[in-house]
């Protein structure tokens, strides 16, 4: 694992794709290269956006699974956690110096939930979301076992269909459970409606969100007549976070494409209808591919295929260009559709990946590079942290 490589382990072109101070165009490739210079200006906009909103941002860290990016965010655009999918995600973070994560999901399994009651002792405020009352005796019970304290939100779905209870009585009793529950702390509620985030229309979105935001009221609102209080009321994606930010009712959002960017976010549309990665946000990741072969005249290859990412959400678009067009790929091979003849054998691309979050999940590192030079080399703390 790259995380326990010493310097004098790491060699270019084996197993790291650069180092600090070489030319961008020495890059190996295909590999994750950041832009820092874009990078840090997504971050400090989210920072500045949720303080004039009046709210924290937990950054989302499964977008990223990395600690160097996590501590920038908190750095520069003042977040005030980490929420991640996982409990060994979450762990990775608190070990690589995070100290407030939410594991916004359900913790089941038995080892699963003695190893979440553990990672306070690593002095980490440590939260998890809860959907099943019988849930609670579970994590109540490790808790007092290791001298712990576990934060929970209650989890509603309000219209992701994923996890989640649906009825204000259901988030009563669940909250109630654990209030009541030895080495717990009700904190809250966990809101966050995913199935809407990537709906193209503006209106589209904000008509989802109004609904979710009514559901979450009246949660709060019943709650507040058992004296129950929410500290996190939580939700909020790159595609929505302007409604839960100005609704009232969220007061942490959870954004996370929104530092990178990837293809499929790019094309939903802001009020005005424009796309957002022409305006709102930067795109900063990118896959970093060579032409390898070009011996049919229309056509170039490039050595980023399906193992250099993910193509649920469509294929990579290449950057700054409408000259060529990334339209098939397989293992090994990425199909550039070429028809000026345009590129030539190591010609170096950028590609904007369809979708972000899994694709950084196949490497393990980012080239940072800023001014045509490679700055910084940071991991990707938390890859293969699925459990």
């Amino acid at each position: 694992m790259n995380a326990v490589l010493k310097p004098s382990d790491l060699e270019v072109g084996y197993n790291i794709p650069a180092e600090v101070g070489m030319d961008e165009s020495d890059i190996q490739t295909p590999c994750l290269v950041l832009d820092l210079d874009s990078l840090e200006r997504n971050i400090q906009k989210m920072g500045r956006l949720a303080k004039e909103m009046g709210v924290r941002h937990r950054v989302h860290g499964k977008m990223h699974k990395s600690v160097d990016v996590a501590k920038l965010q908190e750095k520069l655009g003042g977040s005030c956690g980490v929420c991640c999918q996982k409990v060994s995600e979450a762990e990775a973070f608190v070990r690589g110096g995070i100290t407030d994560i939410l594991v916004s999901n359900q913790v089941r399994d038995p080892a699963k939930i003695d190893r979440l009651a553990r990672i306070p002792l690593l002095g980490a405020r440590t939260i998890c979301c809860v959907d099943d009352i019988d849930n609670v005796a579970d994590l109540s019970s490790a808790a007092v076992k290791h001298g712990t304290t576990i934060e929970c939100l209650v989890e509603i779905d309000c219209g992701a269909g994923r996890c989640g209870v649906t009825e204000t009585q259901a988030v009563v009793d669940i909250a109630t459970a654990i209030d009541a529950a030895d080495g717990l702390k009700f904190s809250g509620i966990q809101a966050y409606q995913g199935a809407m985030q990537h709906m193209d229309s503006y209106d589209d979105r904000r008509e989802k969100i109004d609904i979710a935001v009514a559901m979450v009221r009246d949660a709060i609102d019943t709650l507040a007549t058992k004296g129950l209080t929410c500290d996190i009321v939580g939700g909020g994606g790159t595609g929505s976070y302007y409604f839960e930010g100005n609704s009232g009712v969220f007061n942490e959002l959870q954004c996370g494409s929104y530092a990178f960017m990837d293809a499929d976010y790019g094309r939903i549309l802001d009020e005005s209808g424009k796309r957002i990665d022409h305006g709102e946000w930067e795109n900063a990741l990118f896959i970093l591919t060579s032409v390898m072969s070009h011996t049919k005249a229309d056509k170039a290859i490039c050595d980023a295929g399906l193992k250099a990412q993910s193509v649920d959400s469509g294929l990579p678009v290449i950057y700054g260009r409408d000259d060529v067009e990334y339209i098939k790929c397989s293992d090994e091979h990425g199909v550039i559709s070429d028809p000026n003849g345009v590129l030539k054998i190591n010609d170096k691309l950028k590609l904007v990946p369809g979708h972000c979050d899994p694709t950084c999940n196949v490497h393990d590192w980012y080239v940072g590079v800023r001014n045509g030079k490679v700055e910084s080399l940071w991991p990707v703390t938390a890859r293969g942290m699925a459990y």
